[in-house]
């Protein structure tokens, strides 16, 4: 684990249930974008309610708009610079996966990439490399900013 980094929430998770250590390595892409999936929209709605009290909907629409493939897949293209080599391997993993269900309402690029993007937040998220992984979001999410894509 990271010095001086916790997620104290992951870890009660763990410790109430009796969870055992997740092997990120172990893990097929597919599983680590699952978790991956998770963490995003976990930190994309934490996001948007600290913004404030607002219509559910509301809150729901401007979540979508950064939980979406073709958001995720534009944040990638800005993070894939500033990746490790282990990290890169991660993403191209999860990028080069084939998914059971077909992308909706996106095209395949985005699609394929934005599960690279989720599998190596996944990834991350196991090996309790949190700094890492909120520096990498803090760079896609500035991206999107910059581009005008995201409220």
């Amino acid at each position: 684990m990271e010095k001086g980094m916790t997620f104290e929430f992951y870890d009660h998770i763990r410790d109430v249930l009796g969870l055992k250590e997740a092997e990120a390595d172990s893990f097929s892409p597919l599983v680590l974008a699952y978790m991956g999936d998770c963490v995003f929209d976990l930190i994309i709605k934490s996001m948007v309610v600290s913004r404030g009290n607002k219509q559910v909907h509301r809150m729901h629409e401007e979540t979508s708009s950064y939980v979406q493939a073709s958001a995720q897949s534009l944040m990638m293209r800005t993070i894939q610079q500033h990746l490790t080599e282990e990290e890169h391997a991660v993403y191209r993993r999860g990028r080069n996966t084939k998914s059971v269900s077909p992308a909706k309402n996106q095209s395949i690029t985005d699609y394929r990439r934005a599960t690279g993007f989720e599998a190596l937040l996944g990834y991350l998220f196991l090996k309790k490399r949190y700094a890492r992984l909120m520096e990498l979001v803090r760079i896609g999410l500035d991206s999107l900013e910059n581009a005008g894509d995201c409220e």
